[in-house]
């Protein structure tokens, strides 16, 4: 069977956020950092090349493909700051009927900029789904 092709890598995550060129998306990527690592009580860890992840959970499915995910994540995309969330959207409904302007896919979470959302409301909506997970 395939291995997952996203894996936990050694790359430091500071270095990898710092050498983000434009500052706003730098900035964002710093605030989410913190948030996530609060939230989390964890530590980033970099994930393939781009995706910056808190936490981990082992899956199994049907077929009996299995591996390793980061519970909560974030990867700094050129369109949008796209933010994983392990457990789906449904159980945060609430929270983001409140967060200010986003979108969302199957389970992750897409904002342009943390000034285009409640900071406060993201903690909340971080906490519930890293803890929905333990």
């Amino acid at each position: 069977m395939a291995e997952n092709k996203t894996q936990p890598t050694l790359e430091s995550v500071t270095d990898y956020v710092s050498r983000i060129q434009e500052p706003g998306r730098r900035e964002d990527c710093f605030a989410l950092l913190a948030m996530m690592e609060a939230v989390s009580k964890t530590k980033p860890v970099m994930w393939g090349s781009a995706i910056i992840g808190f936490g981990t959970y082992h899956y199994v499915y049907e077929s009996g493909r299995e591996g390793d995910m980061p519970i909560l994540g974030f990867s700094p995309r050129k369109q949008n700051l796209t933010i994983y969330l392990k457990g789906g959207l449904d159980p945060l409904k609430a929270e983001l009927s409140e967060l200010g302007k986003h979108k969302t896919g199957k389970g992750c979470l897409y904002i342009k900029t943390i000034k285009d959302i409640n900071p406060a409301v993201l903690e909340k909506l971080l906490s519930k789904a890293f803890n929905s997970v333990k």
